[in-house]
């Protein structure tokens, strides 16, 4: 199974071993559900135990589609990883700080992509454990920063970067794991694109160009031929607006992840705040990230886990962002057999998750508005074209992608929808301390 030059090697016991060992490390996450449960204060229980917030929650992951389907279908080791997430934000809702920031330092080393919510640890920690005392308003009292929390912090982060990397370092091979973790050759889309705004700004693209095609305004010899929806990962040109460059996404990456660090530095929301913090790094990293894969959504699903059995608002934002993240991550799997398997487990998981959060917010005001409902049922047409209309079309073999690229884009507006929906509520909640006033 190792031997680099053993292509398509297969055995039982390499499926058993694969099998057994994401299962095996599932216990972490389990672990982690559990911890998260006990830090999580719902709203007021109803009598029954399937009412009951923790319980709700507890599904909510524990049984969580996206996950399930990475994991135990297309075959990934998510689940542990994500349980190394969830239990660091736990130890930080139990301040427990120096478990929750060796946690998240261990994770990172395991996974670069958790880089995406490293800003919310980073201020975090130095606003809630760097600095001891806030005045009655919250704002920081300056003279009560620690040099000796901060030294701790760093020494961390130091010791366990020296053990990952050391080995590395003493080889000679750090810039062959740094090409790896990077691949800026990749191109700005994976093959099939991540709902993101570049699939938008392709989308427009792609329609500006066939546009420009019709009325002869552009020269058919100099437009590339579907080097977009070719299907290879790949570095490719945009026909009519601008090519974007690894640089344009990291200044708007950064930009739109900076309003959430404002807000958690100078609106400080406790736990809550960070957990809002981290869940908007990882989306707007996944919306305007470089070469994103569909799967990188869960980074922002799981942890919406945790504020979806708090405010109704925010039940509201999770099940607009699970439904559509978790429908753009049906063409992971493509085969036959796996089409009954991944609608019925989707079905069940989203009338779960719609059905208990109505009924732990039954005397609020409706999740949905009419315009997010139609939204949401949107996605049982758009599954019917695709899978059962599309393949008889006479379009099948001319444009292969366009069941691809209708399934990205009509995802990528609800998940621009839940990210900007999000914000609103991050920016307009008052900070604790004139909460507690209030």
């Amino acid at each position: 199974m190792l031997n680099v030059h053993n292509l398509n090697y297969s055995s039982s016991r390499t499926l058993l071993f694969q099998r057994f060992s994401v299962i095996f490390t599932d216990a972490l996450f389990v672990y982690a559900v559990y911890e998260c449960c006990k830090c999580i204060e719902g709203k007021k229980a109803g009598k029954e135990l399937t009412e009951k917030p923790k319980f709700i929650l507890s599904a909510l992951l524990l049984w969580n589609f996206g996950l399930l389907i990475v994991d135990h279908i297309h075959f990934q080791y998510n689940g542990f990883l994500s349980g190394l997430m969830l239990l660091s934000i736990a130890r930080l809702f139990q301040k427990r700080h120096m478990e929750g920031a060796f946690l998240f330092a261990v994770l990172l080393h395991f996974k670069h992509i958790y880089l995406y919510v490293a800003p919310a640890y980073g201020i975090y920690l130095l606003r809630s454990y760097c600095f001891t005392a806030n005045k009655p308003d919250g704002s920081i009292r300056w003279n009560s920063f620690s040099f000796v929390r901060l030294i701790s912090l760093g020494l961390i982060v130091f010791l366990v970067s020296a053990l990952s990397l050391g080995p590395f370092l003493a080889l000679n091979q750090l810039p062959q794991v740094f090409s790896r973790l990077f691949p800026f050759k990749r191109g700005l889309c994976h093959a099939y694109w991540a709902p993101n705004f570049w699939a938008l700004y392709s989308a427009l693209d792609k329609v500006l160009s066939v546009i420009g095609l019709e009325l002869k305004l552009l020269d058919p010899n100099k437009v590339p031929k579907a080097s977009m929806t070719s299907g290879l990962v790949q570095q490719f040109q945009h026909t009519v607006l601008p090519s974007v460059t690894p640089l344009a996404t990291l200044i708007c990456t950064l930009i739109a992840i900076l309003p959430s660090i404002f807000c958690l530095w100078f609106k400080p929301q406790g736990p809550r705040g960070f957990l809002r913090c981290l869940i908007l790094c990882a989306l707007s990293s996944f919306m305007f990230g470089w070469h994103v894969h569909e799967k990188a959504i869960l980074l922002a699903v799981l942890p919406m886990s945790l504020l979806s059995v708090g405010k109704a608002g925010d039940a509201s934002i999770f099940l607009i962002l699970t439904t559509t993240g978790h429908y753009s991550l049906f063409p992971l799997l493509f085969t036959a057999p796996e089409l009954p398997i991944k609608i019925l487990l989707m079905l069940l998981f989203t009338i779960y998750s719609i059905s208990s959060l109505k009924t732990l917010f039954r005397k609020e005001k409706p999740l949905f508005n009419w315009m997010e409902t139609f939204y949401l049922l949107g996605l049982g047409p758009l599954e019917v074209f695709c899978e059962f209309v599309f393949p008889f079309t006479s379009w099948k073999l001319k444009y292969p992608f366009i069941p691809l690229l209708l399934t990205s884009v009509y995802c990528a507006v609800g998940i621009t929808y839940a990210w900007f929906k999000l914000y609103v509520s991050a920016l307009s909640d008052p900070p604790v301390g004139k909460t507690k006033k209030q």
